[in-house]
C-alpha cells in the first residue's frame, strides 16, 4: 500500500482537475463517461497504436506544433483566420478538436461516426477567399488531407520524442494506418497509410507552402501571446519551444521562428520531457480521468 502526502495529493489533484477542465470544457465529465461507458464495437481495439499515442502527455506538444506546421498552407490558415474564432475562442477550440479525438480514438463506433459526420457538415459551411483572392473551401479533399498529415506527422513526432512508451517503427506504421481511418471518414483520398507514404505526402504539399500575415499573427497569438494566467506561462512556454522544436527545419523559416540546434537537444528537451512527465504524473493521479483527456490537445 503506498504512502500518500496530502499537501503532495492535493496539488496533483488541483493540477489533474484545472487540466482537465481546461481540455475537455464544461462537458468533459458527461463526454467522458459517454465515450468510455457507451457499449458496442469501436473503431479501434484496445491493443491500436492510435489509442497508445493519442492517450500519451506528448499531444500537448504535438498539438501546438501541428496547428504551426497545419499555418504554412494559404488556403487552410485563410479558412482557419476567418470562420475558427480561434483568438476569440482559443479554449473552446482546444475542448472540441479533444473531444473530437477522443470520441472518434475510443468512443462507440457509432458515435464516432457522428463526431465525424458533424464536422464534416461544418466543413461543407466554411468556404470563401483568401487576401490574394483564391478560393478555398474546408470540404476540399486537397485541403483536408493537408490538414491531416500535417496532424498525423505533429503527433507522431511529438510522441516519439516525448511519449511515456515510445513505438517501434512497425508500431508507428501502425499508428498512421488507424489515422487513415479517421481521416477517409472525414473525406481524405486516399490517406498515407505508414511513415514513408505520410513523409511522400507532406514533402508533395511543399511547393504550395508559405508564410502568409495570417499564419504569422497566428503563431504570434500561439506563441506569445496565450490567453493564459501569469503561473501558466512559464509551462506554456516550455511546452511553445519544444513545438516549435519539433518542426522540420524547412517549416520553421517562413514563420521566422529560431532554430538553436544545442540548445534543443539539452535544455529545451529535457523541460519538454519534465512538463510532459508532470502533465502525466497529474492526469494519471485521477481515477475519473481517462486516457482519451490525457493526451489529447
Amino acid at each position: 500500500m503506498g504512502w500518500r502526502i496530502p499537501g503532495v495529493a492535493t496539488a496533483r489533484e488541483r493540477l489533474g482537475s484545472s487540466l482537465f477542465e481546461r481540455v475537455a470544457g464544461p462537458a468533459g465529465i458527461e463526454n467522458r463517461s459517454r465515450i468510455h461507458g457507451t457499449p458496442g464495437p469501436r473503431w479501434f481495439g484496445e491493443d491500436r497504436p492510435v489509442r497508445t499515442v493519442h492517450g500519451d502527455a506528448s499531444m500537448f506538444i504535438g498539438g501546438l506544433s501541428a496547428l504551426l506546421l497545419q499555418s504554412l498552407h494559404p488556403l487552410a490558415m485563410s479558412a482557419v483566420a476567418a470562420h475558427s474564432g480561434y483568438k476569440g475562442d482559443p479554449w473552446g477550440r482546444l475542448q472540441r478538436t479533444s473531444t473530437f479525438l477522443a470520441m472518434t480514438t475510443y468512443g462507440a463506433a457509432d458515435d464516432a461516426q457522428r463526431a465525424v459526420d458533424h464536422v464534416r457538415g461544418v466543413h461543407q459551411r466554411v468556404r470563401g477567399r483568401t487576401a490574394a483572392g483564391e478560393a478555398y473551401h474546408a470540404a476540399d479533399p486537397h485541403l483536408l488531407a493537408w490538414v491531416h498529415v500535417a496532424e498525423v506527422d505533429s503527433f507522431m513526432r511529438a510522441h516519439q520524442r516525448y511519449g511515456a512508451e515510445p513505438l517501434t517503427p512497425a508500431g508507428y506504421d501502425g499508428y498512421v494506418a488507424d489515422t487513415a481511418r479517421v481521416g477517409s471518414a472525414l473525406g481524405v483520398l486516399d490517406p498515407p497509410r505508414d511513415r514513408r507514404e505520410l513523409a511522400e505526402r507532406i514533402a508533395a504539399y511543399r511547393p504550395e507552402l508559405r508564410a502568409t500575415p495570417e499564419a504569422a499573427d497566428a503563431a504570434r497569438f500561439l506563441l506569445l501571446r496565450p490567453p493564459l494566467p501569469l503561473a501558466a506561462r512559464l509551462p506554456y512556454a516550455v511546452l511553445a519551444a519544444n513545438a516549435v522544436a519539433l518542426l522540420p527545419p524547412w517549416a520553421r523559416e517562413p514563420l521566422h521562428l529560431p532554430r538553436l540546434p544545442v540548445l534543443e537537444r539539452t535544455g529545451v528537451r529535457w523541460a519538454g520531457s519534465g512538463l510532459t512527465s508532470t502533465i502525466r504524473w497529474a492526469m494519471a493521479h485521477r481515477p475519473a480521468a481517462a486516457s482519451s483527456e490525457r493526451g489529447a490537445a
